[in-house]
């Protein structure tokens, strides 16, 4: 089932028939015991419909969280932008603890069709597509979404201490363009695709698959929920594989396209933010 959320309300395609949902909220969604099954009971068929070209994120109250420097990728990337502390990436990619970090809340996510920021003080800004989880009060991953993790690579690689300012900003956080419920776990052959264009041209292409991750789902959100807790329920996102070389950042008026089938596409473009 994907969960689509529009300004009319709540929309979910089962199957390739549309269904209005009653008493619909993603908090409750999120709290429920199985997900799943809370959903299918709401679930009341409306025929085919077409969707806006704008969508809502499909979240509430529940917090963002990222992994990083999940992918040798991701960890070689870092260690490039951050010459005096390359060592730290390396160590981090290494260890038994994975790193997490908050990413952000609902006033900073915006869904498809919306408007992503680069900051204003960064020179070096880049998309980082990742798969979300969606994972309940009780910790069990019950979907899916795509995420784009924005980054300011200059001011991270200043000093690994600025991550919060590189990372939470407002407008620096995308999700959708649904929440994919599905049990079990997306294979491992699943791809991730990232295209950017600028002024009808495609500057730059890339993808991974999931099984170039190196840790795993359940040691991720094992660790997320260690000593702390969601009563809303939480996204996080799993890390990039996807890092387009030194010379490339974001520039406004870019459009961004993460694409992991079978959740969809997540579209949107690149704004500057504010002095």
């Amino acid at each position: 089932m994907k969960v689509y959320c529009t300004n009319a309300g709540v929309s979910v395609c089962a199957e390739h028939r549309w269904y209005r949902v009653a008493d619909f909220t993603f908090n409750d969604l999120f709290r429920a015991r199985d997900p799943i099954e809370w959903l299918r009971s709401r679930l009341g068929e409306c025929g085919g419909r077409d969707l806006p070209v704008q969508l809502d994120p499909p979240l509430e109250a529940q917090e963002v969280w990222a992994a990083g420097v999940t992918y040798l990728r991701s960890r070689e990337a870092r260690m490039e932008e951050s010459e005096r502390e390359a060592d730290i990436y390396d160590r981090v990619y290494r260890a038994e603890r994975p790193e997490l970090f908050f990413k952000a809340t609902r006033h900073r996510v915006v869904g498809h069709g919306g408007k992503v920021r680069i900051r204003a003080d960064s020179r070096w800004n880049v998309p980082e597509a990742e798969l979300a989880l969606a994972v309940n009060s009780g910790g069990r991953v019950f979907g899916y979404t795509i995420g784009n993790d924005m980054s300011s690579r200059s001011i991270e690689g200043d000093n690994p201490l600025y991550l919060p300012q590189a990372k939470i900003y407002d407008g620096s956080c995308a999700l959708g363009p649904c929440l994919m419920l599905m049990e079990g776990a997306l294979a491992q052959s699943t791809e991730i695709v990232l295209r950017i264009v600028r002024d009808g041209d495609e500057v730059f292409c890339g993808s991974t698959r999931l099984s170039q991750m190196k840790r795993t789902v359940e040691e991720l959100v094992g660790y997320l929920f260690r000593d702390n807790t969601f009563p809303d329920g939480c996204y996080l996102l799993t890390g990039t594989g996807i890092v387009p070389e030194n010379d490339f950042t974001l520039a406004a008026g870019d459009e961004i396209a993460i694409t992991i089938e079978p959740i969809g596409t997540l579209g949107n473009m690149v704004t500057l933010g504010s002095p």
